[in-house]
């Protein structure tokens, strides 16, 4: 059986070009909402697999607030779409416990992998996996391979950018301690000086490729890893 995939995007050739993408991966769109209360109703009507929710709807209460609704009546897994990087609105979707996030705009290969690693993800998400010494456990599945720098969540590579490798290596080298933005900053960019925005970016996309309860971010001060 196909998997069962909702489009929330207010955007219609930013939606169609999604749909056709899927279609022709041979996933079924059951469905293109473009506002709060349609993603709402057709998430209980259609009963998608997964949903892919554009954060920002335009005249509508936004994707977040519609995901929060979806989830009342019923867990569906949920990957956004995204240009916005501001502390509110990261803090706000990964309280949702989205499996993936695409950063707009983006390519149709970073659209196919997000998908097929977020279904991936769902189905091993009860499974137990062996693990030995090289690996560094980080909880709730997710683990480090810390001699060839990979993250895995049981036995699924999780692809992490260059800053978002390096970031992860900071806060698990500190070891539950705070590690302050200036710090991260200073780490990631060296000396080449960053907008907010862009280290705001690296800590969204690396929290939401790891459960949200792993990394806690220290209002105005830092983030730190927390190491079951």
């Amino acid at each position: 059986m196909k998997t069962k995939i909702l489009i929330v995007e207010d955007e219609e050739n930013i939606s169609i070009g999604i749909q056709a993408v899927l279609e022709n991966l041979e996933y079924n769109v059951v469905g293109v909402a473009t506002n709060y209360d349609d993603a709402v109703k057709y998430a209980s009507q259609k009963e998608p697999d997964l949903i892919l929710m554009d954060v920002n709807l335009k005249n509508s209460r936004d994707g977040i607030e519609a995901a929060y609704k979806i989830l009342e009546e019923k867990y569906i897994p949920i990957v956004y779409l995204t240009a916005y990087s501001d502390e509110d609105t990261i803090d706000r979707a990964i309280h949702t416990k989205p499996v993936g996030y695409l950063t707009k705009p983006f390519k149709r290969s970073d659209l196919k992998v997000t998908i097929q690693l977020a279904l991936r993800k769902i189905e091993l998400t009860n499974e137990n996996i062996e693990i030995d010494g090289q690996f560094k456990e980080l909880g709730h599945g997710y683990y480090y391979d810390l001699e060839n720098e990979v993250l895995y969540f049981k036995d699924l590579v999780i692809k992490l950018g260059v800053k978002e490798t390096q970031l992860l290596k900071l806060l698990i080298v500190a070891n539950g301690n705070v590690v302050t933005f200036q710090q991260m900053e200073y780490e990631l960019w060296s000396d080449n000086s960053v907008s907010n925005s862009a280290l705001r970016t690296v800590i969204y996309r690396l929290r939401t490729k790891l459960d949200n309860k792993i990394i806690e971010s220290i209002y105005s001060c830092g983030c730190r890893i927390i190491i079951s």
